[in-house]
């Protein structure tokens, strides 16, 4: 029974982003990136369950696969839907559907937010190459798709609970969201070999990048919220680039 365990917490990671998606359409976008945030809990400790108990399988990396689709593929496309349509109207109008889509005649202001699901688009190339990439067994191979999903739930709930007025223009700039939308799209499928948070020991010395990323990430959410999430993406990045990890994920790690 045990080993059916990880399957169970990657279905429940499906769940969440089903939820997810809900929340998004009616324009919750704060709820959705709850679930989003849930179904990237379920997503990480389903990989360390599947390790634990040695119960790693081809159907275990397909799920989770078709899960993080979803909740981190799907999900952030809709999510960047919404905010380029309110780029366009400049403001946000809670439980419509991209209110872009409902004024006039289809126009510029009507397609825009459309390119918010090239984040869909590279997020389902990225997992699908992560499936049948051999050199991933150590570290990845781009932005894992739980990573860019952060980054841009994090834009609606900086727009709610941080933002102030600077910060909320340049977010509801459709040229800015355009920008996001492009590099995560580029960053996804990049062939840019970045580090794995995952710890084979608990010594310091072989895993002192990973820990003084952790306490690092930490001091930034500390210090701030919501706008942290970009900062330690472009930290986790960076600290990569001068790392310069090996390339090689163990299967079944989620991507």
């Amino acid at each position: 029974m045990t080993r059916h365990l990880p399957q169970l917490l990657t279905l429940f990671n499906v769940l969440s982003g089903c939820i997810a998606v809900v929340f998004a359409v009616l324009n919750e976008l704060h709820l959705a990136a709850i679930f989003v945030i849930i179904g990237i809990f379920f997503d990480f400790f389903d990989g360390l369950a599947a390790r634990a108990l040695n119960a790693q399988s081809e159907l275990g990396i397909q799920l989770d696969s078709l899960a993080d689709m979803i909740t981190c593929g799907l999900v952030p496309g809709i999510i960047m839907f919404q905010l380029l349509g309110m780029s366009q109207t400049g403001g946000w109008n809670i439980n419509d559907f991209n209110p872009a889509l409902r004024e006039g005649p289809l126009g510029w202001d009507s397609i825009l937010p459309f390119a918010g699901f090239l984040i869909t688009l590279a997020s389902a190339y990225r997992l699908a190459r992560f499936n049948i990439d051999e050199d991933q067994v150590t570290s990845f191979i781009g932005l894992p798709t739980p990573a860019n999903a952060l980054l841009i739930i994090s834009f609606p709930l900086i727009l709610l609970y941080q933002g102030n007025d600077a910060l909320n223009e340049l977010i509801l700039n459709p040229w800015f969201l355009l920008a996001v939308t492009l590099l995560s799209s580029f960053l996804l499928n990049a062939r840019i070999p970045l580090f794995a948070l995952k710890f084979k020991t608990w010594s310091f010395k072989d895993n002192a990048l990973r820990y003084t990323f952790i306490v690092v990430s930490l001091v930034f959410l500390m210090t701030m919220k919501f706008l942290a999430v970009a900062a330690i993406v472009v930290l986790y990045i960076l600290s990569s680039l001068i790392y310069k990890p090996g390339v090689k994920v163990d299967q079944g790690t989620a991507d």
